[in-house]
C-alpha cells in the first residue's frame, strides 16, 4: 500500500460558545447544534480522526505511523514522537466569548497530566466587525493583583485586547493568558495536548448540564506568564505564489500561500509531512496522475515520502505547516 495526499473525516466538538459557521461559511457536513470545533486532524484519544478516501480509508494517524513510520511523518519526527502525531489541526468557530484561558508549559503538563504543553497559533478567517481577541496582559502584572482582579471579576481591566479582521496572525505560547471573542473563525494550530486550564467563564451555566463549568484557577496560577509583550500580532505582508512565514516555533512552522497560478512544491529538503489548510477559495492538489480538490475549511496531510506536487488555482490562500 502506498501514502497519498490524505483528507480526514473531522470530529465535530459541541461547545458552550459554538455556532453555526462550521457549516454555513466552510461547509461543514453535521446536524447537531453550538458546534464550535472542527479538530480536521487529531490523535487525540477518543477523538482520533480517520483517513476519508482512498485504500487507506478508516485508518487513525496512530495506524498510518505504526505502517509507514518516518514515510508518514518524517524520520526526525518519527524519531522524537515515536508514535504519536505531534499536532492537532482545528477550525474553531465562536459565536460568544471562549472562557479566558491558559495552557500549562511542556515540563509542567509533563509533570501534572503526563501530556505535552500546549503552545498553539491563531489565523482569523473571518470576524464580525468589532470582533476582539484577548491575547497576554496589557502591562507586566504581580500575581497578587492577578488574584485580586480575578476575585473582583475585573480581569478584563488588566489584559491585551486586540481588535481582529481577516488574516490576523497570533503566535500563543504555553502561559499566555487568552481567549477567542464573540463572532470570531479561525484557524488553529497547535501542540497534540488537550490541557487548558480555565480561569474565568463569565459566570455563565451550560444549557445541555445545567450547571457553570469548571473553573482551574489554582492550577493556572502556577502556569501564567505575568509579563507583557510589546507585540502580540504577527507582522506578515504577503506576495503571490510564495510561500510567506507566519509562525515558525519549536514545535511547528507554519507558511502562508497566496496561490494565483500553477506552484510546483519540493518538499525534498523538508523532513516532515505537511499539512495544507485552504483558508480562502478553492484549488487543486496535483499528485501522481490525480487531483485533489481543496476549498476553504477543508484540510489535506501531505505526507513525508511525497517530495514533488503542484498547487493548482486562482484565486486561493493555504496554510502550509510542517516540523
Amino acid at each position: 500500500m502506498k501514502l497519498y495526499p490524505l483528507r480526514f473525516n473531522p470530529v465535530y466538538s459541541y461547545r458552550i460558545w459554538g455556532g453555526d459557521k462550521l457549516k454555513t461559511v466552510l461547509n461543514k457536513n453535521y446536524q447537531e447544534e453550538s458546534i464550535g470545533e472542527s479538530w480536521e486532524v487529531s490523535d487525540i484519544k477518543d477523538n482520533e480522526t480517520k483517513v476519508a478516501e482512498g485504500s487507506l480509508e478508516g485508518q487513525t494517524l496512530k495506524q498510518l505511523i505504526k505502517k509507514f513510520k518516518g514515510d508518514f511523518v518524517g524520520n526526525s519526527v518519527y524519531r522524537s514522537f515515536g508514535n504519536n502525531f505531534p499536532l492537532l489541526i482545528k477550525f474553531i468557530d465562536a459565536k460568544t466569548p471562549l472562557s479566558i484561558q491558559v495552557h500549562p508549559s511542556n515540563k509542567l503538563a509533563k509533570q501534572r497530566h503526563n501530556s505535552f504543553g500546549k503552545n498553539e497559533m491563531w489565523y482569523v478567517l473571518q470576524a464580525q466587525e468589532n470582533a476582539e481577541l484577548i491575547v497576554g496582559f496589557s502591562k507586566k502584572i504581580e500575581k497578587e493583583s492577578y488574584q485580586a482582579h480575578l476575585k473582583d471579576s475585573t480581569l478584563t481591566e488588566i489584559l491585551n485586547i486586540e481588535k481582529v479582521d481577516k488574516g490576523d496572525t497570533f503566535y500563543i505560547p504555553t502561559g499566555r493568558v487568552h481567549a477567542i471573542g464573540a463572532g470570531v473563525l479561525l484557524a488553529e494550530i497547535q501542540q497534540t495536548s488537550n490541557i487548558t486550564y480555565r480561569i474565568y467563564d463569565y459566570d455563565r451555566v451550560d444549557a445541555k448540564t445545567g450547571e457553570k463549568r469548571e473553573l482551574h484557577t489554582e492550577l493556572a496560577m502556577d502556569a501564567i506568564d505575568y509579563n507583557a509583550y510589546k507585540d502580540y500580532r504577527t507582522v506578515y505582508s504577503i506576495s503571490d505564489n510564495v510561500s510567506i512565514k507566519l509562525v515558525h516555533s519549536p514545535y511547528f512552522n507554519t507558511n502562508i500561500i497566496s496561490i494565483s497560478e500553477t506552484m510546483d512544491m519540493d518538499y525534498s529538503k523538508i523532513d516532515s509531512f505537511v499539512i495544507y489548510m485552504c483558508v480562502e477559495g478553492k484549488l487543486e492538489v496535483d499528485y501522481n496522475n490525480t487531483s485533489y480538490n481543496l476549498q476553504m475549511g477543508e484540510t489535506l496531510v501531505i505526507p513525508a515520502v511525497i517530495n514533488q506536487l503542484k498547487l493548482v488555482g486562482t484565486k486561493a490562500k493555504l496554510l502550509e505547516i510542517y516540523l
